[in-house]
């Protein structure tokens, strides 16, 4: 049974058929991943439920432009209304522990341990991708869910073919760093980057099981 937040996530993803509302609130597709609903994706004319279908049968209300006045405002003090509740259960999950929030990203772990490619998998099918951080605060963030599992995490980081070369996930150089001393060391034979639990990194083999960390 879905509990009361989970409908209420329900709720905002089939009444989002106005333009403007992704706009207004994008924690939405981020929190609806966070509690297996459908996440970004899935928010694109698609009914996280049966039964909540649009006019044309298709699963959702389409994005319609021109919406009746009186229609497009009562979605919308909906909305507003909905987006509120969303804040408050958002900071209730980070004070406890359940989520952290740094500027525009939610980290978020299920406490599961998984190969890289699984962990990866089960990330974007909530709508996310695994955990990588981008600067210190991150790295400090997903840090804390590290502590608080006691067990090392792959990050969204990939060998590429130059030994000692890493990279984000779609391919784009890394801007930021956090390397253990003397590594990575592994010359090419691991792919795939874990974080201890001091916050620095180490290459690792990405057939390993370690903590499962997303990001929204």
């Amino acid at each position: 049974m879905l509990s009361y937040s989970s409908y209420m996530l329900t709720a905002v993803a089939a009444l989002l058929v106005s333009c403007h509302a992704l706009r207004k609130f994008p924690e939405v597709p981020r929190l609806a991943g966070i509690f297996g609903l459908p996440g970004r994706d899935g928010l694109r004319g698609q009914s996280p439920l049966p039964g909540l279908t649009g006019p044309s049968g298709n699963g959702g209300l389409p994005c319609v432009q021109g919406l009746r006045n009186s229609l497009d405002t009562e979605l919308y003090n909906i909305l507003v209304n909905l987006g509120k509740r969303l804040s408050r259960l958002e900071g209730v999950l980070a004070l406890n522990g359940e989520i952290t929030e740094v500027g525009e990203k939610i980290f978020a772990s299920n406490g599961k341990e998984a190969d890289f490619a699984s962990a990866l998998e089960s990330c974007e099918k909530a709508g996310g991708t695994l955990a990588t951080p981008m600067n210190e605060e991150e790295n400090n963030a997903i840090l804390s869910i590290v502590k608080q599992y006691k067990r090392y995490a792959y990050l969204g980081i990939k060998g590429g073919d130059t030994s000692g070369q890493f990279r984000y996930i779609d391919g784009t150089p890394l801007n930021y760093t956090k390397w253990h001393k003397y590594e990575p060391n592994g010359k090419g034979t691991e792919k795939c980057v874990e974080m201890y639990n001091d916050g620095s990194w180490n290459d690792k083999k990405c057939n390993l099981y370690r903590l499962t960390i997303c990001e929204f």
